[in-house]
């Protein structure tokens, strides 16, 4: 007679499976030291004091930021939707036949016990609103520009490590320099509402629509020979009329509040006097249509003939090989 099998060992059927264990016993019997993390004192006093110093940091971020720029009032500025952009980005580039210019108020909601807001008068957000300034396709412009140069650069032969930083650098410092002179423009102005500088600094990013729309245009039509020559000039001449128009329109209900009837008494619209109405229509003039020459002639200004080539091919290794 043969001896019955050896009975197998109950450990080995587990073997190479450590999920099959039993329920709640296997994980906490592989993984000790996680639990035992887990369970510490000392990690959850750790975890607390971490959560604690994050929390400080960004409160104290937001209140240094609300100093300059207010965050409530910059998320209205964002308040947009995809058929808004697409309007708005036709708006921009023909601008001649729309009609009316005036931005959407709605009354308050607020009771008749609180002073402050009763019978007061409140903007539409951009998406309800298509007069309505907002700062997504600004920022989204210059970035787009950015990058369109760097390609345009790329497609001509005369991309360098450099092409990128400095275009960037040339887009930040002609912004820079519009927001001071805006700053600069309201403190004379005597424009004290902070919504009315952010309303200028969201107008004033819409030239980088038109100049991106004279990059690709003039590009294709000089085929590939820059923004020179008369098709150049003529794509420009079109998009900077086209922008001076928008601004002109837009921003006369901005530093050139109506006096009729018909504005509401609590929408924050106050008319002027006229000594003073008649410098902010010089300055609407100028910055619309003088200072956006100069500053999208600037920013779309590329030259794409071979010994403007050569000549940044030149500079470029210059640069690296110093």
């Amino acid at each position: 007679m043969r001896s019955p099998p050896p009975p197998q060992s109950q450990s080995n059927s587990h073997y190479g499976t450590p999920y099959n264990g039993q329920p709640g016993g296997g994980g906490a019997g592989n993984f000790p030291a996680f639990g035992g993390f887990i369970n510490d004192p000392t990690a959850n006093m750790g975890y607390q004091v971490g959560k604690s110093a994050l929390y400080a940091g960004q409160e104290y971020m937001e209140q240094n930021i609300n100093r300059y720029v207010s965050i409530p009032a910059l998320k209205h500025y964002f308040n947009v939707s995809t058929p808004y952009v697409l309007r708005k980005l036709l708006l921009v580039l023909f601008p001649w036949r729309h009609k009316p210019w005036s931005r959407e108020q709605r009354p308050s909601s607020s009771s008749p016990a609180d002073a402050s807001t009763y019978n007061s008068y409140y903007f539409l957000p951009p998406r309800d609103d298509i007069n309505s300034p907002d700062m997504y396709i600004p920022v989204m412009a210059f970035v787009t520009y950015i990058l369109l140069s760097t390609l345009l650069a790329g497609l001509r032969g005369a991309f360098h490590p450099e092409v990128m930083g400095l275009t960037a650098t040339t887009a930040f410092v002609v912004v820079l320099f519009e927001i001071l002179g805006l700053k600069f423009g309201t403190y004379v102005l005597s424009i004290s509402n902070d919504s009315q500088l952010l309303d200028l600094v969201a107008y004033s990013g819409y030239k980088f629509v038109g100049v991106i729309v004279t990059l690709v245009f003039s590009e294709i039509l000089n085929r590939g020979r820059g923004t020179g020559g008369w098709a150049g000039w003529t794509v420009f001449g079109y998009t900077f009329m086209a922008n001076a128009f928008f601004l002109l329109r837009s921003l006369k209900y901005v530093l050139l509040p109506d006096s009729s009837a018909s504005t509401p008494a609590g929408s924050g619209l106050h008319t002027v006097a006229r000594s003073q109405r008649n410098r902010r229509t010089q300055f609407l003039f100028i910055y619309s249509y003088v200072v956006q020459f100069i500053f999208m002639w600037i920013l779309s200004r590329q030259d794409g003939s071979p010994a403007q080539l050569k000549t940044a091919a030149g500079a470029a290794k210059g640069v690296v090989g110093g």
